[in-house]
């Protein structure tokens, strides 16, 4: 994530290097394509929208990822017109190279490829995604590049520090749009951990697939990102031959495996996309639908009147009547969201926060940035789940994390089991003030069951329900092994040793750099 932007800020005491961004770069516009009425996944969508809901959207939680994964790849094989994609990360590894190829594949049969990624993550990734901008039919733009091109994430970083303000705002979004007629979005990256792939470490995540007028709404906020300034072509960052660029990308993606396994059915039961886009219907729940993403110009620390995701979403989480379940994996209230959970406790309404644990984290600063906040909701009524890290039998499901350590990376909210929210978005200072982010808030009872059927069926099992406990009012982890409660006094996965580290380092960064 980029709170690592802040270990390696803190490890550089001086500016080093000078590297800058090119001028006068060429950013030709381009829009989404509307005219795609007839092309295979349009048919399916509208075969798959009955009369009566045409003017509301189609949606389909993709939470096993196995399916999510499947998702993306059935889509683009079957587009014919255009894919419209963006990612805060596409990663070179099996799933990041085998998705790449995909795209290129695409595009050598004539679909138009428009392919943004943000640049944090993009070390030593200027050849692969030249190679695969040499490909006809392909644009690959960067957003908000760092100046500096060599060397590895760290040294990255370090040679841009000069411009620290402008690169510490990043492009958090996740969206991928085939042929105008389907979209994905939500929190997942492409990365192999992201679709329980990875070896040492998994993430628990979620999508949805939408269909409908609402994926035209979504084009028009890729439209903005893909037409704004603050995007590069990577050509202008990578320089280099075509042709030479063109050969390693192929010879990259050459060996990557084509069909990636994917199980009968996801966890409520429905066949994967791939098999009844084969079929030529898809299952579908049908809602009123809201968009709210950040505008381009957040990056550059400019103002933008306009309703921000953040905002919507505390304005609906401030006017929840009956419940209101959250879950973020890097959850920092402050000052401002802890007023909001107490007006909403206040009014009796029954509040579920749902997060990482110590020992699930991967951003343990944030973890830290998050602990000082749980006493005070705890005596407000807040319900305070934390996933606990765990190894479990390899597995694609997100009920199985794979023989690999688990951790939270689903950005969810069900308001009085009615609406869910679904998107890029944490709940935290850097989502709300410095990363762009999207969020689609779901007017659905079905959808909102199903998200809490997910949580409240699991949770019990695999997180910690914090409580206070004796004259002290310590807080105490409580979980459950063979149908016995156990209880742990300290917390899980932090000796001393790391209370000391993180207590000290925290002390030199503001909470809202986390």
């Amino acid at each position: 994530m980029v709170r690592s932007l802040i270990a390696s800020m803190l490890a550089s005491l001086a500016l080093v290097g000078c590297a800058g961004l090119p001028t006068h770069v060429q950013r030709p516009v381009s829009v989404a394509l509307t005219d795609s009425a007839d092309t295979p996944l349009a048919r399916i969508a509208a075969a798959s929208t009955p009369e009566e809901q045409r003017e509301l959207s189609g949606f389909r939680l993709l939470v096993d990822g196995d399916h999510a994964l499947n998702a993306r790849i059935a889509l683009i094989r079957r587009a014919q017109k255009t894919l419209d994609v963006q990612y805060y990360q596409i990663a070179s590894d099996a799933v990041g190279l085998a998705f790449l190829r995909e795209l290129r594949d695409a595009a050598a049969r004539g679909v138009r490829v428009r392919l943004l990624v943000d640049d944090l993550y993009a070390a030593g990734q200027d050849e692969l995604f030249a190679g695969l901008a040499a490909q006809p039919n392909v644009e690959l733009r960067l957003f908000n590049p760092l100046p500096a091109r060599s060397g590895g994430f760290g040294s990255r970083l370090v040679f841009s520090m000069h411009e620290f303000k402008r690169i510490n705002h990043r492009m958090h979004n996740k969206l991928f749009i085939a042929d105008n007629a389907f979209a994905v979005a939500g929190g997942r990256n492409i990365a192999n951990e992201y679709f329980m792939r990875g070896e040492s470490s998994n993430f628990i995540d979620a999508d949805v697939l939408a269909s409908g007028p609402v994926v035209r709404e979504l084009s028009t906020v890729f439209d903005g990102y893909w037409n704004s300034e603050q995007v590069y072509p990577v050509q202008s960052l990578a320089g280099g031959n075509a042709a030479e660029s063109r050969a390693f990308f192929d010879a990259m993606v050459a060996s990557v495996e084509r069909d990636m396994p994917v199980t009968s059915q996801d966890r409520f039961g429905r066949s994967s996309v791939q098999s009844q886009l084969e079929h030529g219907h898809l299952e579908q729940s049908f809602a009123a639908v809201q968009v709210f993403a950040d505008a381009p110009a957040k990056a550059s620390g400019v103002a933008v009147d306009q309703v921000t995701p953040m905002s919507a979403a505390t304005s609906a989480m401030r006017a929840a009547r009956s419940d209101l379940l959250i879950v973020s994996p890097y959850f920092i209230p402050g000052q401002s969201g802890m007023s909001m959970l107490q007006e909403v406790t206040d009014r009796q309404v029954r509040l579920t926060v749902v997060t990482n644990s110590l020992g699930a984290t991967d951003e343990p600063l944030v973890h830290w940035g998050y602990a000082k906040y749980r006493h005070a909701m705890l005596k407000m009524g807040v319900a305070v789940h934390e996933i606990a890290a765990r190894v479990a039998p390899q597995s694609a499901s997100v009920s199985e994390y794979g023989s690999s350590l688990a951790r939270l990376h689903a950005k969810l909210a069900v308001i009085d089991q009615q609406k869910l929210f679904i998107g890029s978005m944490n709940m935290d200072a850097r989502s709300a003030r410095l990363n762009t982010e999207m969020v689609l808030v779901i007017d659905s009872a079905a959808l909102s069951a199903e998200v809490a059927s997910l949580l409240h069926g699991e949770h019990q099992a695999n997180t910690y329900r914090l409580r206070m406990a004796g004259a002290d009012q310590h807080i105490e982890w409580v979980s459950t092994a063979d149908a016995q409660e156990v209880v742990q006094r300290t917390e899980p996965g932090c000796g001393l040793a790391t209370r000391l580290k993180l207590a000290t380092l925290s002390a030199f960064v503001d909470e809202e750099m986390l």
